[in-house]
């Protein structure tokens, strides 16, 4: 290490300043001030001489961290970015989106703020496309063999940059009218500007990826033709069927799922639409789900000007500090304030929502009530319940897994007890020359295991056209879920 006792020096952990809550509600870019070099190469430093570093291992795609931390310290930013790059093909996404688990298992976090291992990924990232160095890596050779990646999320995407790389001609299927999955229209600006993803695209079609967008695989091409037109099939189209709330008023208008809300709102900062079909400017709104989903739709309600915005959680509020039934280096759980939450609204734990009431066909209220936890399972406290207006409602409540209907069904793949697509531990499903990565084989989960998992994926495509592969191989199939 650079500094080996760093860490005992700027014992302070240190991240960028968010902008004033008033200031940033204006507009929908991104939320930090810039962060100076100085002041990362000093985080970097507290990266101590651990022996085991364990973030290795809380991170799905085994960064190398201390070694980048270091090269990062010593303002060696273009080898360190080769070592980023060694190991994850998109850290400008994961620096502003993953939850950091590699952070959560730092072994200075069992007695000090951990290190900011995300912010310095991101910002070498980012100075490593200001500088030139990110350029294209094209193969020394074409296979000749040709591959479809169905789905351009994180997963479709890493499976598709690596295999491109190993010299098979990629072609990536999105039916959406742009490629990025979740990134593109599920996440919000706020949170990351669409920019870093075209500015990635750019990189892999100039390596050779190609991209088809509008095609929905299974109408558009069939089943049978992606057989007969690839050599191989990545099924990476992501878990997409979203859990509903089926109580009594689920019909009423001004009810939606949070993947109606928030792709709107992308396409207008898109310069697609004018304005939103679906706001909830001049609204009184209430999100049932606590998670990220949840709170992406908070921060895009205050943008838009809702009047009041609470945010229902089933669970109970979790501790200030780690919980016990969290020890490290697992990630904790804990109280967690996003951006979002700082700029307003109500978040309300321990509650379930029995009705949604309405008049003349729309919503106009919710009853719920409080919850607690006994044997395992919620019990209604009883003297609870309460009534709560609110004019649009918001699920995002996660998950249940692929959309079977369609590709699925045609191809005739099997399905694992969570429904979703069944692959053994190569990566590949039931179907001869047909795999799956991402969360359409593992289930709703974070953008770094897609990452992983596309990566992964990558390796045992190659070896199945190739019989051999020199693609790293970070991972081994999972259908569970994991943070």
């Amino acid at each position: 290490m650079g500094d080996p006792s760093g860490f005992l020096k700027h014992g302070s952990r240190e991240t960028p300043v968010r902008r004033p809550v008033p200031l940033r509600l204006l507009d929908w870019k991104e939320v930090y001030e810039p962060f100076p070099l100085e002041t990362l190469q000093t985080q970097a430093s507290r990266c101590m001489d651990c022996g085991i570093p364990f973030c290795h291992n809380g991170c799905p795609l085994g960064n190398l961290i201390p070694e980048w931390n270091d090269l990062a310290y010593k303002g060696k930013w273009e080898d360190g970015i080769e070592r980023l790059h060694a190991t994850n093909n998109f850290p400008e996404f994961t620096g502003r989106l993953c939850p950091a688990p590699c952070e959560a298992s730092c072994v200075l976090g069992i007695n000090q703020d951990p290190v900011t291992i995300k912010q310095v990924e991101v910002e070498l990232v980012e100075k490593a496309f200001d500088e030139g160095w990110v350029k294209p890596v094209a193969p020394s050779k074409l296979t000749g063999h040709k591959v479809a990646i169905v789905g351009s999320g994180p997963a479709g995407l890493a499976a598709a940059q690596q295999l491109t790389r190993a010299g098979h001609t990629v072609t990536v299927f999105e039916r959406a009218d742009r490629v990025g999955g979740l990134l593109r229209y599920g996440i919000p600006e706020f949170k990351m500007e669409k920019r870093f993803i075209d500015r990635r695209l750019a990189q892999m079609e100039a390596e050779g990826t190609i991209f088809r967008t509008g095609v929905e695989v299974g109408v558009d091409i069939t089943a049978d033709e992606l057989r007969e037109q690839f050599d191989a099939v990545v099924l990476a189209g992501g878990a997409t069927v979203a859990r509903d709330l089926p109580i009594p008023g689920r019909e009423l208008d001004g009810i939606h799922q949070a993947m109606e809300f928030l792709p709107i709102a992308n396409r207008v900062q898109l310069g697609d639409l004018p304005a939103p079909t679906l706001t909830a400017e001049g609204k009184k709104v209430v999100i049932i789900g606590g998670g990220d989903t949840g709170a992406d739709c908070l921060g895009t309600s205050h943008r838009q000007g809702a009047v009041s915005v609470h945010q229902f959680e089933i669970m109970p509020r979790p501790p200030e500090e780690r919980a016990e039934s969290t020890p490290w280096p697992t990630y904790p759980l804990m109280f967690r304030v996003s951006s979002a939450h700082e700029e307003g609204g109500e978040r309300v734990f321990s509650v379930n929502t029995e009705q949604f009431v309405g008049v003349d066909g729309k919503v106009t209220a919710l009853k719920a009530h409080e919850v607690q936890m006994v044997d395992g399972r919620f019990e209604k406290v009883e003297g609870s319940d309460f009534e709560l207006e609110a004019d649009l409602v918001l699920l995002a409540m996660g998950f249940t897994g692929a959309e079977k209907p369609g590709l699925l069904t045609d191809l005739g793949v099997d399905f694992d007890q969570r429904g979703n697509v069944a692959r053994g531990s190569d990566w590949a499903t039931n179907v001869d020359g047909v795999f799956v990565a991402g969360d359409m084989g593992r289930g709703q989960s974070l953008i770094v295991w897609a990452i992983a998992e596309g990566r992964s994926c990558a390796a045992a495509v190659d070896r199945f056209l190739e019989e051999n592969t020199a693609l790293p191989a970070p991972i081994v199939p999972t259908s569970a879920p994991q943070r």
